[in-house]
């Protein structure tokens, strides 16, 4: 039995790097790593509608707080199953983004702090009406707010395919995401919390193998 680590944090924090250094750091050290992107655009219909909305389609879906965050929590109850298998055939399973995602960005949508009545929906919708495996560990990349958020348009003026939504055009947004995230992450919401900034990933990986 894996374990399962959710790695969250703003977009432009550099999750998908950090990913990527982690795969490979315990896939050298022969370990079995499997690894899935949330939102899973592509392959879900419910992540593109969401995604879509996000973009200024689907009428006033977007508007609907919580309505956007059902669209994301299907998306993940639909891989629950993958994910579970996953967790029984490999050594680590890593998550680039997951449940607590929902819970930071929609409750700064109701600006609402980590201890507010979304949190708690998210927490009783995914974990337990739609039985998603709970992480082992969650990692926060905790970069300053301003760093990501110039990492972010820049990544969108260099790359046609990666438009910036309406959540991450809005600074004042992402600042509320940024301190919710920080406050479950001090609560250890769900499981234990890793935070890092852009550094150590060597040391990062010890931590969570350690536990």
């Amino acid at each position: 039995m894996g374990q399962l680590i959710a790695v969250e944090g703003l977009d432009g924090a550099g999750k998908n790097t950090l990913v990527t250094e982690l795969v490979n750091r315990w896939r050298r050290d022969g370990l079995r790593v499997w690894t899935l992107t949330f939102p899973r655009y592509g392959e879900s219909v419910t992540a593109d509608l969401a995604a879509e909305a996000l973009h200024g389609r689907h009428g006033d879906l977007r508007d609907s707080v919580y309505a956007m965050a059902l669209m994301f929590a299907l998306d993940r109850a639909d891989a629950a199953d993958e994910i579970r298998g996953a967790i029984a055939e490999h050594d680590i399973v890593l998550l680039d983004r997951y449940v607590a995602s929902n819970a930071a960005y929609n409750a700064a949508r109701l600006n609402q702090d980590a201890d507010g009545e979304m949190v708690e929906w998210v927490r009783e919708m995914e974990f337990h009406r739609f039985g998603l495996p709970v992480p082992d560990h969650h990692v926060l990349l905790g970069v300053a707010p301003e760093v990501a958020l110039d990492r972010a348009a820049r990544r969108a003026a260099t790359d046609a395919s990666r438009p910036r939504d309406i959540y991450e055009r809005d600074t004042s947004l992402q600042l509320r995401v940024d301190h919710v995230y920080r406050q479950l992450a001090q609560s250890n919401w769900m499981s234990p919390w890793v935070s890092t900034e852009d550094g150590d990933h060597a040391e990062l990986a010890r931590r969570l193998l350690d536990g």
